[in-house]
């Protein structure tokens, strides 16, 4: 074919490009380029912020006499139409629209006529899906702060119920020291409401509308911003045009959070997985929560907490992507900005998943509390408890202290015992200063009431804290 055919064939085939951008276009995008360039696969998920973002335009165009009433209430109805054929599955995403602002737009303009051609006034599609996009995170972080919540009442539960029962306390994973089981469940409560925090630390920030800063430079039409931004529950409008439309902190701050988040679920997930072990034998997960073998017929694997141990990752990667994608873009947009919303939507979900569905095997798991106190009492997990009382009883400054303890515990390890099983002569052959009452710190229970310490592990600590978190949480 020549190249004056190609012109031709090209001219008498409008329709191949895209009508809502194609003025300066003769044909339509090769196959492959439709392909790389169409996000309406995966952004349709944005279709009611973008119709509640059109709509709130629309109004404010009326108000500013850039519309007239009557296409400002066509637009309305006919929004309102597209809104309900999405959401009761009778919309038909069409790739050649590339994404959801000219696929609402396109379908607008088929009911409507004319009015929904002049929607688009004094806006682009860059501002609209920088307001799209971060109406939709906005809406993921208030669904996180919740489900957060949900978490630490379970925890705060778990917590109430074993307040007083004994387990060991680790560090390596070795036996350090006897806590109490509400004071480790009062722990994941403290991370959590540091992630709570820090959604609602992301969401007040995130909370400015970039509509009407148009393709980059804000626009010549006499658009009122305070009126959008009121419109979509938003603190104020977004006070420079350029930054609006190629900032996405909004949505690596809701990454970065669930990551950490993530991280957090992932860390119990891992304790569960290893207390539910025939080795530990701490707690029980019910049968909502495990699987069998297809080959021993006596297993009972925790693969909950192990799918949730994997599947958290997938937010780290989101996270580290979305970063990569940014880190080298110009002001203002460029299309690797479209490579944000699959990262984010799928940390979402992920986020969402592991979060009900650890609300759930912690609302579950039953303590084992006999393995738990058995567990504490070994490994000398009072020796801490019989240094203290050689520096508070005998005034040993604490580091000869230290030194007469470890010789005690490989005097008791030699002996195949504990330390409350060796002898008082035993004991004073190694210091002659030690008497009877060593006895009494040498007990998992006397050394979890001694821990009086504020935010320590006594019974009367745990329950002050769980009494302070009822109160936030109430």
């Amino acid at each position: 074919m020549s190249a004056d055919d190609k012109t031709q064939t090209s001219a008498n085939a409008p329709d191949t490009a895209n009508a809502m951008w194609g003025g300066r276009f003769s044909s339509g995008p090769d196959a492959i380029m439709q392909a790389i360039n169409a996000s309406i696969g995966f952004d349709q998920r944005l279709y009611a912020q973008d119709i509640a973002g059109s709509r709130a335009h629309a109004a404010m165009l009326a108000a500013q006499g850039i519309l007239t009433d009557k296409d400002a209430g066509a637009i309305r109805e006919g929004l309102l139409t597209v809104l309900s054929e999405i959401e009761a599955g009778n919309f038909t995403f069409r790739v050649e629209h590339e994404d959801i602002h000219m696929s609402v737009e396109a379908r607008l303009t088929e009911i409507v006529g004319e009015a929904g051609k002049r929607l688009h006034t004094a806006r682009s599609r860059n501002d609209q899906v920088a307001v799209d996009f971060r109406l939709w995170v906005r809406d993921q972080c208030d669904a996180a702060i919740a489900g957060v919540t949900a978490l630490m009442k379970a925890f705060l539960s778990q917590a109430e119920a074993g307040a007083d029962w004994i387990m060991p306390g680790f560090t390596h994973l070795q036996t350090a020291q006897p806590v109490t089981w509400g004071h480790h469940m009062l722990a994941y409560v403290e991370m959590l409401a540091r992630d709570r925090s820090r959604f609602e630390d992301a969401r007040r920030r995130m909370n400015e509308c970039p509509l009407g800063a148009a393709a980059l430079a804000g626009t010549s039409f006499p658009i009122d911003r305070h009126a959008t931004a009121a419109a979509l529950g938003f603190d104020r409008p977004t006070a420079n045009s350029l930054d609006s439309v190629s900032d996405r902190d909004f949505a690596l701050e809701f990454l970065s959070a669930s990551a950490i988040c993530a991280m957090h679920l992932s860390r119990f997930a891992e304790e569960l997985v290893i207390w539910s072990s025939a080795q530990f034998r701490f707690v029980k997960l019910s049968d909502k929560w495990t699987t069998g073998s297809s080959i021993m017929p006596q297993k009972k694997n925790p693969d909950a907490a192990e799918l949730l141990r994997a599947k958290l990752g997938r937010i780290l990667g989101a996270t580290v992507a979305l970063f990569t994608v940014m880190k080298g873009l110009p002001l203002t947009y460029s299309k690797d900005m479209q490579e944000d919303k699959e990262q984010v939507f799928d940390a979402a979900d992920t986020l969402m998943l592991g979060l009900a569905a650890m609300t759930g095997m912690v609302s579950d798991m039953q303590a084992m509390t006999e393995n738990l106190r058995a567990a504490a009492a070994s490994g000398f997990s009072t020796a801490t408890d019989l240094a203290d009382w050689l520096v508070r009883e005998l005034g040993l400054p604490f580091r000869e202290a230290h030194h007469v303890t470890g010789t005690l515990v490989a005097l008791a390890e030699k002996k195949g015992c504990d330390l409350p099983e060796l002898t008082m002569t035993e004991m004073q052959s190694v210091h002659e200063g030690i008497n009877q009452s060593v006895y009494s710190v040498l007990g998992v229970e006397n050394s979890v009431i001694s821990r009086q310490s504020y935010g320590g592990t006594s019974p009367v600590q745990v329950r002050e804290q769980i009494a302070r978190w009822q109160g936030l949480l109430r």
